[in-house]
């Protein structure tokens, strides 16, 4: 496991601490407000911890993503002491960034692996292969769809066309913070559902 993980996280925030017990029922009873208000509260020093230990690729993800496991977490009554929350949100960032850089090695033990069959492999084409990447194209597509409106519209509009946040907000009728939050949840349940259904198909890799 890296090093960097071992070392003293940062505050979260420099704010003097807000009612959490209060912030935190409201977050459990789905108040967009307390959402939104959380995660004005955290994601600097988030950012700024998942920035330092894992680097910027894909940091606004990772930020989002992190969120929307507090946010379920505490929704699910897993934070017994709500008066804690802060040290509650460190344990979860940490152990998200610990699991990270565990997967990033096997990545990387994979990837060599891959590397070194290929140069054992016909380089001919592969119809089976390709058959087997359009079935799943066509599968993604159809889970995709299955989604809720919005998020199936934010998935495709970021994602597929490649459309700005700020465009995507402003046509939408979306604060950004509800768009991280709209995007993170969608991104979440899509990954879900294709792992559920894209198991079954030899072809998946995750």
């Amino acid at each position: 496991m890296n090093s960097k993980t071992h070392g003293a996280m940062e505050p979260v925030t420099n704010l003097a601490d807000p009612p959490w017990s209060g912030l935190v029922e409201q977050i459990r009873n789905g108040d967009p407000s307390a959402l939104e208000q959380m995660y004005r509260i955290f994601s600097t020093g988030i950012r700024f911890y998942l920035c330092r230990q894992l680097g910027p690729q894909d940091l606004d993800d990772r930020v989002h993503d992190v969120f929307l496991i507090i946010v379920q977490s505490i929704q699910k009554g897993e934070l017994r002491e709500p008066e804690r929350l802060m040290g509650y949100v460190r344990t979860i960032v940490r152990r998200q960034v610990a699991a990270q850089i565990d997967d990033n090695v096997k990545a990387r033990r994979n990837q060599a692996d891959a590397e070194f069959g290929t140069t054992l492999c016909d380089h001919h084409p592969n119809p089976e292969r390709s058959a087997i990447e359009h079935q799943n194209g066509e599968l993604a597509m159809r889970i995709l769809n299955s989604l809720p409106k919005r998020d199936r519209e934010v998935l495709a509009r970021f994602y597929l066309d490649e459309q700005p946040p700020d465009r995507i907000c402003q046509e939408m009728g979306l604060t950004e913070t509800q768009f991280r939050l709209v995007k993170s949840r969608a991104k979440a349940r899509f990954g879900e559902l294709g792992r559920t259904r894209f198991s079954r198909h030899v072809g998946f890799r995750s």
